[in-house]
């Protein structure tokens, strides 16, 4: 993934103005900057495959498989991917968003260095901290002396391929929440861009980029998710904390009443107010953040206890490929987001003619699903057998 970084870097130092040239298509001729883009993500792609199925599933195993700290712990872990989240639009966005695309190489260099810092850390500290309850080191290369305690060899058991079908179908509904949620990245930062105001009188009317909103969500889990971390814990010592798909359930549902919130302001954008105070955009992320900490790190704590363990890096790989799914989903849906400059679009037959309708979009598809996924929980329940 460093490499990645340096690649779009090199990308950037290379950028031309679009009116200056162009790609031949026709015969597959790349400029070197493209050439550069294009590498980039590639490296991106295969590092962050190797990178995030497997640090998750490391995680797990630093506890039993059936520790009931599992869902604190994923919640904590999901605090410091945020830490990083909340640093990178701040300084990606300070570095590079100047007006002109090519100061985007020094917002590349920075995310490159620091994965190089974070790989040192990682190299320095791994053999003292990552280590199993009974003292084994987590995620090295596996010895045929060493055999799982719970299932290392053998055909799945019917009560495995259960638990496994319940990996697969929670996965599915997380789809719908993704699809929803990730307009954070995209047509919620264009109604940033184009609709909020985002001038600040205090500081000599100093305008500020619309990537800080994405500071928003990583800032709101940095507080919220320790308060979840406790709450999950006390919950349960008085028997009422929610199953897992409740609790994704209930996530689904939070992040429809996000959107709720938004609709006086896009009611009013719709109805020719071109500006609308940050607060409804802020009020949204935080409602957002709130569905989140429900689903996404409760998620990752499902899948490493339902998965067998020989299969628990291939099945964490299948929760995020549900997100990539509603990544792609989530970029169609995000492109009939209302602008100046296009027409009326249509989703299904159903015109798109203001925000008002393209937020009902998200409000009934989470809500929907949602409300299936309550009138499903106990017959997942059953299948989950004894896990909750």
């Amino acid at each position: 993934m460093a490499l990645g970084q340096f690649s779009l870097a090199a990308s950037s130092y290379l950028y031309v103005p679009p009116t200056t040239h162009g790609v031949t298509y026709s015969s597959f001729i790349f400029t070197n900057q493209e050439i550069f883009f294009l590498l980039g993500l590639f490296l991106l792609i295969i590092g962050n495959g190797f990178f995030k199925p497997n640090i998750s599933s490391m995680v797990s195993f630093l506890y039993s498989k059936n520790d009931e700290k599992k869902d604190s712990a994923f919640t904590i872990f999901y605090m410091g991917i945020n830490l990083g989240a909340l640093l990178s639009p701040i300084i990606v966005g300070g570095l590079g968003d100047t007006g002109n695309p090519a100061d985007y190489m020094y917002g590349f260099l920075a995310a490159g260095v620091g994965m190089l810092i974070g790989l040192a850390i990682f190299l320095l500290y791994k053999n003292r901290h990552l280590v199993t309850p009974e003292g084994e080191s987590v995620g090295s290369a596996p010895s045929h002396k060493i055999k799982c305690k719970e299932d290392s060899e053998g055909p799945l058991t019917p009560v495995e391929k259960q638990r496994i079908a319940v990996i697969f179908i929670l996965s599915f509904f997380s789809i719908f929440f993704f699809v929803a949620f990730e307009q954070s990245g995209t047509s919620l930062t264009i109604l940033a861009q184009q609709h909020v105001d985002r001038v600040l009188p205090l500081l000599n009317n100093y305008q500020y980029s619309a990537s800080w909103f994405q500071t928003i969500n990583p800032l709101a889990i940095l507080i919220l998710a320790p308060l979840f971390a406790v709450m999950w814990p006390r919950l349960r010592k008085k028997d009422y904390e929610p199953s897992i798909p409740l609790k994704m359930a209930i996530g689904l549902i939070i992040l429809s009443i996000g959107f709720i919130a938004l609709l006086p302001a896009a009611q009013m954008i719709d109805a020719g107010n071109q500006t609308i105070s940050p607060l409804w955009l802020i009020l949204a992320y935080v409602i957002f953040t709130v569905g989140e900490l429900c689903l996404s790190p409760i998620g990752l704590s499902m899948v490493s206890k339902l998965s067998p363990v020989r299969f628990v890096c291939c099945l964490m790989a299948t929760w995020f490929l549900a997100s990539s799914m509603a990544g792609v989903t989530s970029g169609y849906l995000g492109s009939l987001c209302p602008s100046p400059t296009r027409s009326i679009t249509t989703l299904l037959g159903i015109p798109i003619d203001g925000f008002t309708s393209f937020f009902m979009i998200f409000i009934i598809m989470s809500a929907v699903a949602g409300f299936i996924l309550l009138l499903l929980r106990n017959q997942l329940l059953k299948m989950m057998h004894g896990i909750h």
